[in-house]
């Protein structure tokens, strides 16, 4: 090899590595500094009281969240989300596939996880709604008798 070329080569190894620690990590939001917005504590508190099974509350919490303009796509379609399950877990099945709509609407990457998707009142729902916008997922489907094409 000659030292011509071994300098350029040198020389391109060494440019390659300056780059790779020119590398960012994505950014990231402090928490503390979402919680100060009252849409992004909205959201929380209404998760929180979900999870405490305050259903009223959390869902005037998260019409609160979406009324104030959650800042990231994603938060939106976790609101939606949660007024979804509310809605189903009190036999609103037309509220209920509304929100899973609005929740694909607002973050076409929208997924339950599979655990929320294999339960028995909002599952159908969500597969109904996804297969209904061409986001065709069907975890779950089978173990609730919907393989085929068949439903509730």
């Amino acid at each position: 090899m000659s030292r011509s070329l071994l300098r350029r080569a040198t020389l391109a190894l060494g440019c390659a590595a300056a780059l790779q620690g020119c590398q960012t990590q994505p950014t990231t939001a402090s928490i503390a500094l979402l919680y100060q917005r009252p849409p992004e504590r909205a959201l929380v508190d209404g998760m929180r009281l979900y999870e405490n099974a305050e259903f009223d509350r959390s869902e005037a919490r998260l019409r609160e969240a979406l009324a104030g303009k959650l800042a990231d796509r994603r938060d939106v379609a976790v609101a939606y989300k949660y007024l979804a399950f509310i809605a189903c877990a009190f036999n609103r099945g037309t509220e209920c596939a509304l929100d899973f709509t609005s929740a694909f609407n607002a973050d076409p990457d929208f997924r339950l996880s599979d655990a929320e998707i294999g339960h028995p009142l909002w599952g159908p729902v969500y597969r109904r709604v996804a297969q209904a916008l061409g986001h065709h997922d069907s975890r779950g489907a089978a173990a609730h008798g919907e393989a085929n094409g068949g439903g509730r």
